[in-house]
């Protein structure tokens, strides 16, 4: 299913790359995923993004609901769960979403053990109304990210008073989160991708988390790929047929946008640490531009009344950053070209 942040049943891999900078913390391989499902349907959405009426006027904003359905967690899902209810990262990012756009149809985020069948993992159904998190799904986060702090040297960047499993989940689930309301906007707005979507439900994860949390999420979320990457096996022919970038790539995309969003604070800890390569930094600045600016102008006609100013400007900053990284990366160009 390609609504879903990543897919149970079939695994690959390829032998580890150890990038320069030490303790194979950015030691990763790749990993295979089923072939994305199709949807198709139109939904009747105005240009303010609000469900039309019969006479075509705009009706109610959708709301996004978060609901944990406690009577279905087990007693070993448990501590994961709590983990990110405690945390507040499901309904962080249902608060911003609330408050910024106005959705054409409700959104409910279910923690559950009751999902589809076939669903082990976070997922998106097609129309965009309903995210299921299975709790196993946050206890399989959860130890491997215990094995992430007993194994691998804490990244200068991550604070040491969340280093730990349970920060960890918190935040990686913050990222994996985003990754699937990405898929729920796409599809309640019908936006239009010059990709695959499944990049774009990375691009907002990235997008949402630099832009309003910070760069935890996305370091957390490197790390927990790097984790689950080392475990896989060799690369399969279904993997590299699949939707999803093989984790390798994501990995270095989280990495390459958080740098790109603030190159003078995120260099020393990122670029010249060794987890983000020499090779790729420069192009992470117009990366970022582009990505930002992308998202602002997807989500500008659905902007609430209450947010559209805070948006036009978010909207129109981002494009002056992109023209003003377009032009900085046009007139390096050759010098990068020359250094290849």
């Amino acid at each position: 299913m390609g609504a879903s942040w990543k897919q149970g049943g079939v695994y690959g891999g390829e032998e580890p790359i150890d990038v320069p900078g030490g303790d194979g913390r950015c030691r990763v391989q790749a990993r295979a995923v089923l072939v994305a499902a199709l949807f198709a349907g139109c939904l009747g959405v105005t240009a303010a993004g609000a469900p039309a009426a019969a006479d075509g006027t705009p009706g109610p904003a959708g709301r996004v609901t978060v609901v944990y359905e406690d009577d279905t967690i087990g007693p070993e899902d448990r501590p994961a769960v709590e983990a990110v209810r405690k945390a507040r990262v499901l309904e962080q990012l249902a608060d911003w979403v609330n408050g910024s756009v106005a959705l054409p149809h409700d959104l409910v985020v279910k923690v559950t053990a009751e999902v589809p069948p076939g669903v082990t993992d976070a997922v998106t159904q097609a129309d965009g109304r309903t995210i299921y998190i299975p709790p196993s799904f946050l206890t399989e986060l959860q130890e491997a990210l215990d094995g992430v702090v007993k194994t691998v040297k804490r990244p200068a960047l991550f604070p040491a008073d969340k280093y730990n499993a349970r920060d960890l989940t918190a935040l990686s689930t913050q990222f994996v989160f985003g990754h699937e309301m990405g898929h729920a906007l796409q599809r309640q707005f019908m936006l239009a991708n010059l990709g695959l979507e499944e990049d774009a439900a990375d691009g907002f994860a990235s997008f949402y988390t630099v832009n309003e949390v910070g760069p935890e999420p996305s370091m957390a979320a490197a790390l927990l790929f790097d984790e689950i990457a080392r475990k896989q096996g060799r690369l399969t022919l279904e993997g590299f047929a699949s939707d999803h970038p093989v984790t390798q790539q994501r990995v270095f995309n989280f990495l390459c946008y958080l740098d790109g969003s603030d190159p003078a604070r995120f260099d020393g800890p990122l670029v010249d640490a060794g987890y983000l390569p020499k090779t790729r930094a420069p192009l992470c600045p117009q990366s970022w531009a582009m990505l930002d600016h992308g998202w602002w102008t997807q989500l500008q006609p659905h902007f609430t009344e209450a947010f559209k100013a805070r948006g036009d400007k978010a909207q129109s900053d981002a494009r002056a950053r992109l023209v003003a990284e377009t032009k900085a990366f046009a007139e390096k160009l050759d010098e990068l070209r020359r250094s290849q």
